[in-house]
This record gives C-alpha cells, sequence and structure tokens, in this order.
C-alpha cells in the first residue's frame, strides 16, 4: 500500500512539474512575441516614410504578419525591411496591400523613395546594434550611394558600421567618412 501511494505521489509531482515547465515556456514565447510585436509597432511607427496607422503587426513564434495598407511597393518593402532587421524576428509575412500600384511614379521619385528607404535602414540598423554608437553615426544616401559620417569609438565597430551599410538591400556603394575617437 506504501508502494503505491509513493508512485502516486511521484507520478502526481511528475506531471505537476511537466504542466509547469509547459507553462513557462509558452508564457516565455508569448512574452517573446509581445515584446517583438511592441519593438515592430514603434519602429513602423516612427519611421517619417510610413502611415503606420494604416500598417497592422501580429506575432506569433518570432514570425511578424504585416497586414494593412501602404501607397507604393516601396513603402511595403521599407515596412518589411524595418521589421526584418529587428532583433529577434525569424522572418515576415509581408501581406500589405498597395493602394496605388497602377499609379506609376517618375524615376526620379522612386529612386528618391528608394534612397529614403536606404537610408531608414541602415540607420535603424545601426540604431538596433547594440555593438555600434548609432547615434554618433549620421547616415545619408544619394542614387543608392551611402555615406557615413561622424564618430565611433574602436576600429571594430568602425568597421561594423561599415557592413551593416554595405549589406543593406539596393546599396551600391558606401563612402567612408567616420572618424575612429581613440
Amino acid at each position: 500500500m506504501k508502494n503505491i501511494a509513493a508512485k502516486i505521489a511521484l507520478t502526481t509531482a511528475i506531471a505537476a512539474t511537466s504542466t509547469s515547465a509547459l507553462a513557462v515556456n509558452t508564457w516565455e514565447k508569448e512574452s517573446m512575441d509581445a515584446w517583438i510585436d511592441g519593438k515592430a509597432e514603434t519602429t513602423l511607427l516612427l519611421n517619417t516614410n510610413l502611415n503606420s496607422f494604416d500598417i497592422n503587426t501580429a506575432v506569433k513564434n518570432k514570425e511578424v504578419t504585416l497586414t494593412g495598407s501602404v501607397d507604393n511597393d516601396t513603402e511595403k518593402a521599407l515596412a518589411e525591411e524595418l521589421v526584418s532587421g529587428l532583433e529577434g524576428v525569424d522572418s515576415v509575412n509581408n501581406e500589405l496591400t498597395v493602394l496605388n500600384k497602377s499609379d506609376k511614379k517618375s524615376n526620379d521619385t522612386t529612386d528618391m523613395l528608394t534612397d529614403t528607404k536606404i537610408t531608414t535602414v541602415v540607420k535603424t540598423r545601426l540604431l538596433m546594434d547594440t555593438n555600434v554608437s548609432g547615434t554618433d553615426v549620421q547616415v545619408e544616401t544619394k542614387n543608392k550611394e551611402v555615406t557615413l559620417t561622424g564618430s565611433v569609438k574602436t576600429d571594430a565597430e568602425h568597421d561594423l558600421a561599415l557592413s551593416i551599410a554595405k549589406n543593406t538591400t539596393d546599396v551600391d556603394n558606401v563612402i567612408d567618412k567616420l572618424e575612429v575617437m581613440k
């Protein structure tokens, strides 16, 4: 009888522990998703090239789904690029609707929007990377050529800032005007 009672107690303890571990794991995933959702919403809100009130975000298992509407393909790509660059995001499902798809903008306007997108993405990546003093680096883009000015603390930070700019979509060239403060 004692043996059966001990087995029941042990089984109950194991079941309670595994249920508790499952609850903690679920809570951690939901917390991470909520944290990512908040970062995504804030990033879109702070971007002056997007009307973030027309863009909705939902996060499940570190996958961000963008829904709503934007004015053109460049804004759609910008929203996706901004969110995909956030720490913790595994993937982005871009379901944004382009409202003025038939409205062909001139090449000058498209180039300007592309340059603006590049500047925004590079600056956001620099600000989000804890290994770069993003607030001390200025980013300008003209004809897909990025110019980085300002100061960084180390050679490694300098190289990282250049790599971030060079590895950004649509960047053709990076001009290095960064100063290493030693």
